[in-house]
């Protein structure tokens, strides 16, 4: 595939790709803050990622960033960060251009809603230029407690499983198994507070979530599996971030 390109700007802000070694690692910086790591945030999946930061552009400050590793088809899957944690039978199968988004976060000092809306643009504007059909990763929830999460979990149960095709099964060695759970109404309004704004955009334009999430205690968080058939999302929406993407 072919290398991606990527600049973009949006009222304040700027988006393009890490174009060396200090990009990549004033990413791996924010990452560490907004993940709370004890150590540097970084990993063997930095080296074979696009990274794409997002600056406020008359101060130069990074207030997102995310990274993107691009795949042939589901037969990569192997190389993916998720299928440390997940059993991903069904995907491997997927015969089109996969991507899997990862390390997503947001300078937890900076609020503007035109930070996530330039993100997805700029996310718009990789996945199209490589042809992806799937977009995956894991949609993190801070914390390893389930006990805020569990309207919320109650929610994905409710209406966001994967569809059997797409089924993920368990691998990591501590799961909470939402799915398993006796059947509760969740609160709408706390299930929505407590889930993350990347996994709400997901779900908005027609993603599903894996029936368990994973306990990681390395990065102090939970989180799901989280897929989307770009085939799949809302012609309306497709048009908004388009126009974002340019």
């Amino acid at each position: 595939m072919a290398e991606p390109d990527l600049s973009l700007s949006r009222g304040q802000y700027r988006a393009r790709l890490a174009a060396g070694t200090a990009d990549v690692a004033a990413a791996q910086a924010l990452r560490t803050l907004c993940f709370r790591t004890p150590g540097t945030d970084c990993d063997a999946f930095d080296s074979r990622c696009a990274h794409v930061l997002v600056e406020h552009a008359a101060s130069g400050t990074l207030v997102c960033c995310f990274r993107l590793l691009v795949l042939p088809n589901g037969g990569g899957l192997e190389h993916s960060y998720a299928a440390q944690f997940y059993e991903l039978p069904g995907l491997r199968g997927f015969a089109g251009p996969m991507a899997e988004l990862g390390r997503f976060c947001i300078h937890p000092d900076w609020h503007d809603p035109d930070i996530l809306r330039l993100a997805w643009g700029a996310m718009t504007g990789l996945v199209d230029g490589q042809g992806v059909q799937m977009l995956f990763g894991c949609s993190s929830f801070a914390g390893t407690s389930a006990a805020p999460y569990l309207d919320t979990f109650a929610l994905l149960r409710q209406r966001h499983l994967a569809p059997a095709q797409w089924r993920v099964g368990e691998k990591a060695p501590e799961v909470v198994r939402y799915a398993a759970e006796p059947q509760q109404a969740p609160d709408m309004r706390r299930a929505l507070q407590a889930m993350p704004p990347l996994l709400r955009t997901y779900l908005a334009m027609g993603g599903w979530v894996s029936d368990h999430a994973v306990v990681d205690r390395q990065m102090n968080t939970l989180h799901v599996f989280t897929g989307l058939e770009t085939g799949a999302i809302p012609e309306a929406r497709k048009r908004l971030l388009r126009a974002v993407a340019g």
